[in-house]
């Protein structure tokens, strides 16, 4: 790293945006002008790995450097414990540091903005105090018992539920521009800075504004079209190819409503003389599915729109120019700190794990993904000695789950346990294979380079094809150093029997909040 790097991070994440409608990835759509124009300046990496295909563990893993599987923050233990935080480090050396996003899970009751100096959800329904406060209380105390739990299952299906049925026409969008303006506060009051900003535009349900539905998605009625992605999953519901067609086009309405904020907050740093002094990393957590195998929204399965994810990064150290191999999203913990100069590893409380900046993950370092010179390497620096390949990880959504189940349920529909909507997964994935392990049904395995569309599977003849064999054999050694492959998911039945043991106050919250009566 040179020694007049900028002394400031941007970390943009685009929730749930997928790479293929980017301008920048060739998109044929006009949808993102402004990042085509940062794309220009920045390293754009068309290979890049998200560790999970949904926000909360995609997030704990950006701020510990950490897989899903050893952070554990995921639906069924929604908060992260035990590991210090980017925010807590950069915080310790010095650093202003700052987090803004309308992202429900991305709160302190979920522990993500641990560290930060400055943070605020605009999520509509849960203000910050509440999130910090009896909330927060009672979502430890139900998480902590294995009676309560289930109860906390519904708790933190809030944000979705929240989400899909009071956003309205008044949905994330109309969240950004506060997003944004908060983060020019806090940079005009700030000398060395992390700034984090997560923008939820793109998520489920689509109501973009009406200046960019009007080019995106004209005379399309955004009450009409299905916005909820269980309904469809279940198959509660059909959607034919001109539905599709519309819920395409008010998504890439959302992305275009994302770029024009992206490049107020730009162009607003380029006036005050900022951007040269800034390290600007934007990325997706994940994608989103519109009917391809048969899915809609990012659960259940990790097929490339969902992890194959967009990822573009402008510091002087890094070439104006298109990589096309191997990067994992667990990499730009240490970038940031390699970018800021800070070495990390010191915990912030006794007990937690603290991961020290390793070169070997940082994409401004020379010798970035070359695992076999690491003295202790983590599980996917074991499995992938030459950095060739990208893990992720999937442990149940259990809200969306029972989501699922309550839509079916409604149609007379019964929905199988060995299915995919039970299943944990894994995968390992180059920029030529990818290998998929199944806990409830067949594993799955693509030939990515001739197959970019996931369409033939190649798990029953591993042994035949060398490329998914060695994905195949990346995977098994990752599943080992982690701790096993996950087998045998446990039910997710989510009841009220837990209720008489809530005291009260955690009993009127759900009232308040709407799961009792």
């Amino acid at each position: 790293m040179s020694r007049d790097a900028p002394g400031n991070v941007l970390f943009v994440v685009m929730d749930t945006v997928r790479a293929d409608h980017l301008t920048p990835y060739g998109y044929d759509r006009p949808t993102t002008p402004g990042l085509a124009d940062f794309a220009s300046e920045a390293t754009v990496f068309e290979e890049a790995v998200a560790p999970a295909p949904w926000t909360l563990p995609v997030h704990a893993s950006l701020f510990t450097g950490l897989y899903p599987s050893q952070h554990g923050a995921d639906q069924e233990n929604p908060y992260l414990e035990g590991a210090t935080t980017l925010a807590e480090t950069l915080s310790a050396a010095g650093y202003d540091t700052a987090c803004y996003s309308s992202n429900a899970w991305i709160t302190p009751y979920t522990h993500l903005t641990d560290g930060f100096d400055a943070q605020d959800n605009f999520f509509e329904v849960m203000p910050g105090d509440l999130l910090s406060g009896p909330l927060a209380r009672a979502w430890k105390t139900m998480n902590d018992s294995d009676r309560l739990r289930t109860i906390a299952d519904k708790l933190v299906s809030l944000g979705n539920v929240a989400h899909e049925y009071l956003a309205g026409g008044e949905g994330a969008d109309s969240k950004t521009p506060a997003v944004i303006d908060r983060t020019m506060e806090f940079v005009d009051d700030s000398e060395d800075w992390f700034a984090f900003v997560n923008l939820m535009d793109a998520h489920l349900p689509y109501h973009p504004p009406d200046e960019f539905a009007a080019e995106f998605a004209p005379g399309v009625d955004d009450t009409a079209v299905c916005q909820n992605s269980k309904e469809y999953n279940s198959g509660a519901r059909d959607i034919d190819d001109d539905e599709w067609d519309d819920i395409r086009g008010l998504y890439d309405a959302e992305i275009a409503h994302i770029d024009a904020q992206l490049t107020r907050l730009f162009d607003w740093l380029k006036e005050r003389g900022e951007w040269d002094d800034t390290t600007v990393v934007v990325c997706a957590d994940h994608g989103e599915l519109h009917g391809e195998h048969d899915l809609y929204g990012h659960e259940f399965c990790l097929y490339d729109p969902l992890v194959n994810v967009p990822l573009m990064v402008k510091h002087p150290d890094l070439t104006a120019d298109r990589r096309t191999d191997t990067v994992e999203l667990v990499d730009l913990y240490h970038t940031v700190l390699d970018a800021l100069d800070v070495a990390g590893g010191d915990p912030a409380a006794p007990g937690e794990t603290a991961v020290a900046r390793d070169p070997t993950r940082s994409l401004l370092a020379d010798d970035y993904r070359a695992f076999d010179a690491v003295d202790d390497p983590d599980p996917g620096q074991a499995a992938a000695p030459d950095g060739a390949v990208g893990f992720v990880e999937y442990s149940r959504s259990v809200v969306e789950l029972k989501q699922l189940e309550e839509k079916a349920a409604g149609a007379g529909i019964d929905i199988p346990e060995d299915s995919r909507f039970y299943a944990r997964m894994r995968a390992a994935r180059r920029p030529d294979a990818k290998y998929v392990r199944i806990d409830r049904i067949p594993d799955e395995a693509y030939r990515l380079d001739e197959d970019p569309g996931e369409t033939e599977d190649r798990a029953a003849a591993v042994g035949d094809d060398p490329a998914v064999r060695a994905v195949e054999r990346a995977l098994a050694d990752f599943e080992s150093a982690v701790g096993g492959a996950w087998t045998g998911a446990a039910d997710a039945d989510v009841t009220d029997d837990a209720v008489a043991d809530m005291d009260e106050e955690a009993q009127e919250r759900l009232r308040d909040l709407g799961y009792l009566e």
